[in-house]
């Protein structure tokens, strides 16, 4: 069954987003433009300053679109590289796991 304009969707992030997955990453989140997007980062074990960018583009096109952006589960290891890598998302994280 077709979507309907403006429902919520999720994505479910590899378990190691590095160069090679940093493509499939874009093109799947450009499928999902236009509608609120809840990102699923329990899983990943790995992740690259790539897709780190890829996802940082995405949370920014999603508010130009007026759209919610937001991470509603994250890996220990997913915050923490993003943490060495200087990025802060905090503002995109689900209230259960900030910190």
């Amino acid at each position: 069954m077709a979507s309907k304009k403006g429902e919520q969707k999720g994505l479910k992030l590899a378990a190691v987003l590095d160069l090679n997955e940093a493509s499939n990453l874009k093109a799947n989140l450009l499928a999902m433009r236009g509608a609120p997007l809840t990102i699923d980062a329990s899983g990943v074990e790995r992740l690259g300053a790539q897709c780190a960018q890829v996802l940082l583009a995405a949370a920014k096109a999603w508010e130009v679109d007026k759209h919610p952006f937001s991470f509603g589960k994250a890996s220990e290891a997913f915050l923490k590289t993003l943490q060495l890598i200087g990025v802060n998302i905090d503002h995109l994280l689900a209230k259960e796991i900030r910190q």
